[in-house]
């Protein structure tokens, strides 16, 4: 396929990751993934096969996510987009009752996981300036609501990362934060409970969000968007 773009994706064995390797797969681009286990990583290769490859990082574990993008990069180029999706959320409860490793886990994930992968990402990027880096945010970037002070703070601090990172970049390139809207996820569960039922399903936001991806080039580098509804 000419156009084929190579794809990485953090968090793919379900929720938002999995919908989108499944709607880039069926476009004919190349994705390479990443999970926690090496169950979900032999499911999703078995699926999708060659040339899509799926590697089990803890994107938290910087040696993890280095030796990831060293091997994925010396095997198929620098990627074309890269997607920063692997987020967790933390139980609903005011701050003051969530346990310290909750909070910590919130922070790692959304935040330090994000900054190891564009360390060990960006520079092959860089290095012939071109790729688009997309940071997921959340409305709860955007604005707060009570009992999720740890996964808004988090997601806030996506944003600001998001809009340095893009003053940094070599013309060509660009960082977006972008919200991905209200989807029906394991993750809306914990916060709406069954109401989490009537919000967009995965497969239709999937084949929405993948269409808006490949649009997005070096002119929306700092831009803070919103996948449409």
């Amino acid at each position: 396929m000419a156009n084929q773009r190579v794809v990485v994706i953090t968090g793919v064995s379900r929720g938002l990751g999995r919908a989108m390797t499944e709607e880039f797969v069926l476009a004919g681009h190349q994705v390479l993934g990443c999970v926690q286990t090496p169950e979900a990583a032999a499911e999703l290769q078995a699926r999708f096969g060659a040339p899509h490859d799926f590697a089990v990082v803890d994107v938290t574990e910087e040696d993890q996510v280095q030796a990831w993008a060293e091997r994925a990069i010396a095997q198929y180029g620098p990627p074309d987009l890269l997607l920063n999706n692997a987020g967790v959320i933390n139980h609903l409860a005011p701050l003051w009752e969530v346990p310290s490793e909750e909070f910590n886990r919130v922070i790692d994930v959304n935040i330090k996981g994000v900054a190891n992968v564009i360390r060990h990402f960006l520079p092959a990027m860089a290095d012939r300036n071109s790729g688009v880096i997309v940071n997921f945010s959340s409305g709860w970037g955007r604005s707060t609501s009570p009992e999720v002070a740890p996964y808004c703070a988090s997601k806030w601090a996506i944003e600001g990362l998001t809009q340095s990172l893009a003053q940094e970049l070599p013309l060509g390139m660009a960082a977006i934060a972008l919200n991905p809207g209200i989807i029906h996820t394991d993750m809306l569960e914990i916060c709406f409970g069954p109401a989490a039922a009537s919000y967009t399903p995965l497969k239709v936001w999937g084949r929405r969000a993948v269409a808006f991806l490949l649009k997005l080039s070096a002119r929306d580098n700092g831009a803070a968007l919103t996948v449409p509804a």
